[in-house]
C-alpha cells in the first residue's frame, strides 16, 4: 500500500532531508542497488504539523509515527491538504489501539505478539483495508525491547499467516544501542529470506548505510531530516 514514493525526490529539499537522499544513493550505488529499492520512512513523531509541511512539499510521501494517538492527532489534516501521503506506524502497537491503526496507517512495523494479531485480522475484515505489516524482531533479546526472538520467529509468522491470515510482508529490526548492527541486519534478512518475505524494515539515521548494504527495503530516519528532538 506504498505509493510510487521510492524514486530519488528532486524537488529543493529541506537541508536535513537533502543530505539524507544524498547518503542513500550514495550507499544503493555502493551496494549495487537502485534507489527505487529503498524507501525513506521519514520518522516525524514528536514534530508537529508546521515542522513536517516542508519535507512534505519537498517532496518526501512516506513518514513513519511511534505513537496511535500522536498520529491521530496531527495527521488527518496533513493527509487532507497532501494527497498521496503514506503512513507507517514504527512504534509498539497495543492491541486496544488496532481499530485506529488500520483506519489511520498503510504500514504497520511492530506486529509482535498473538493479541495484537488477532486484534488487526479482526480490524482487516472489518475496514476492509489491508496495511503493510511487518513483524517486529528483538535481534538482541533485550527484555525491555518489544519484539519476537530470532528462534521464535520462523513459528511466529507461520501463525500469523496460517491462524491470523495476516499478510505479512516482512520484517523489523531495532539493533541494540551498544552493538554493532551488521550482524543484526544480517540476521534479519536470514529470517526474511527462508520465510519468503521480501521487505526489510531495519535501519535509521545512525546505520542506515549499513542497513541497506544489507538489504534494507525501509530505511526509519528522523533526527537526521528533522534535527534533534
Amino acid at each position: 500500500m506504498t505509493p510510487e514514493n521510492a524514486s530519488p525526490i528532486t524537488t529543493h529539499l529541506p537541508t536535513g532531508l537533502s543530505a539524507v537522499e544524498q547518503d542513500i544513493m550514495r550507499a544503493c550505488k555502493e551496494a549495487r542497488r537502485d534507489r527505487a529499492s529503498v524507501t525513506l520512512v521519514a520518522v516525524s513523531k514528536t514534530f508537529d504539523a508546521d515542522a513536517i509541511a516542508p519535507v512534505i512539499e519537498a517532496g518526501q510521501r512516506v513518514f513513519g509515527e511511534n505513537r496511535v494517538q500522536e498520529a491521530k492527532a496531527k495527521w488527518p489534516g496533513l493527509i487532507s491538504t497532501h494527497p498521496g501521503l503514506a503512513l507507517h506506524l514504527i512504534g509498539p502497537l497495543q492491541s486496544n489501539k488496532a481499530k485506529e491503526a488500520v483506519a489511520l496507517f498503510d504500514a504497520i512495523h511492530s506486529v509482535d505478539r498473538p493479541s495484537v494479531c488477532e486484534a488487526l485480522a479482526k480490524e482487516i475484515v472489518a475496514q476492509n483495508r489491508r496495511p503493510e505489516l511487518f513483524v517486529q524482531l528483538n535481534t538482541g533479546e533485550e527484555p525491555q525491547k518489544a519484539g519476537i526472538a530470532p528462534s521464535e520467529a520462523d513459528a511466529f509468522i507461520a501463525s500469523c499467516r496460517e491462524k491470523y491470515g495476516l499478510p505479512i510482508s516482512g520484517l523489523m529490526c531495532i539493533p541494540p544501542v551498544d552493538d554493532a548492527p551488521a550482524p543484526h541486519f544480517a540476521l534479519t534478512a536470514k529470517i526474511a529470506a527462508r520465510n519468503g518475505l521480501v521487505n526489510l524494515s531495519m535501519g535509521m539515521s545512525a546505520d542506515f548505510a549499513i542497513a541497506i548494504a544489507f538489504g534494507a527495503t525501509h530505511v526509519r530516519i528522523g533526527s537526521a531530516i528533522f534535527g534533534t528532538r
